[in-house]
């Protein structure tokens, strides 16, 4: 890590096999008393008016120190992202 404006920058390796990334059409977030965890999931059939069924593809648990981080990181790309789209000329 190298430091920038007194902050450390990470240095992300990611493996030949994860560059795709895995698809979830939704997230569970729920918590413990050491961790809050995400299950990410994708549809496993039609959603239906009564209930939907799903198999979860990643858990991810997230030290408490860490949610408002990555809260934080997610309002920012979210921002950037609206940005862009508000950009793009109509279709």
């Amino acid at each position: 890590m190298t430091e920038q404006g007194g902050q450390p920058q990470a240095h992300l390796h990611v493996p030949d096999d994860r560059i795709e990334g895995t698809y979830a059409d939704f997230v569970s977030v729920w918590h413990s008393k050491d961790a809050f965890v995400l299950d990410f999931a994708v549809l496993a059939q039609p959603v239906t008016a009564a209930q939907f069924l799903s198999r979860v593809v990643a858990r991810v648990r997230i030290p408490p120190s860490q949610v408002f981080e990555i809260m934080k990181a997610l309002e920012q790309q979210l921002t950037a992202w609206e940005a862009e789209r508000a950009a793009e000329p109509p279709a």
